[in-house]
């Protein structure tokens, strides 16, 4: 998983924002599959689908959807818990850059932050090219949580009130912060390295 992760430097599966549901790879060249009595085919749509098929609004041919890496994290954290610091992976591949699988999902975590965190230029990914969401101070700090997100530049698509599984964000960057290889190592599951509580009410 994680060298599938780091191949082709971010050419197939990984991007700034995340992992692509399809490979890039498939770009103009369709995955056919074929079986008695006819076929069928799918390509990389780094956006909205371009076909009515599941109803047509939503498109898991190459966005990038919070489930499916949040998947691959968890189950990243939990085989670092088994290899541990002595398995390492080429990141990207080519680079000559060993990394442990903690590191490797360390990286993928902030490249899912990136959709939602200001860039240099001042403006977030998951906005797009709305010029209202990026610039009026009455929007700009009002995170929406899309259903998905462009597999190339992290812009919000489908619905926008994703807060189910698009919410998880919040979780997965907390981890990213508090949580260290040690205690990933030294606890049962590295979730449970970090406590979630719920806010106590203050006295006045």
């Amino acid at each position: 998983m994680g060298r599938a992760f780091c191949a082709a430097r971010g050419a197939v599966f990984p991007r700034s924002y995340g992992i692509r549901s399809i490979s890039k790879s498939y770009e103009g060249k369709l995955f056919v599959f074929e079986y008695a009595g006819g076929n069928s085919s799918v390509e990389y749509l780094p956006a909205e689908s371009n076909t009515g098929m599941f109803g047509g609004n939503s498109n898991w041919r190459g966005p990038i959807w919070m489930p499916v890496n949040g998947l691959i994290l968890r189950a990243l954290y939990q085989f670092y818990q088994f290899y541990g610091d002595d398995f390492k992976v080429e990141c990207p591949t080519g680079s000559g850059n060993q990394m442990t699988l903690f590191e490797v999902a360390i990286e993928i975590n902030r490249r899912l932050s990136n959709i939602f965190l200001r860039e240099k230029n001042g403006k977030r990914a998951v906005y797009g090219g709305i010029a209202k969401f990026q610039n009026d101070p009455y929007w700009k700090d009002l995170i929406q949580f899309h259903e998905y997100f462009h597999g190339e530049n992290g812009a919000g698509l489908g619905a926008s009130h994703q807060t189910g599984w698009t919410g998880v964000i919040a979780y997965l960057m907390k981890m990213s912060a508090l949580i260290t290889p040690e205690a990933a190592l030294s606890t049962e599951s590295a979730y449970a390295a970090i406590q979630v509580e719920p806010d106590k009410p203050t006295s006045t």
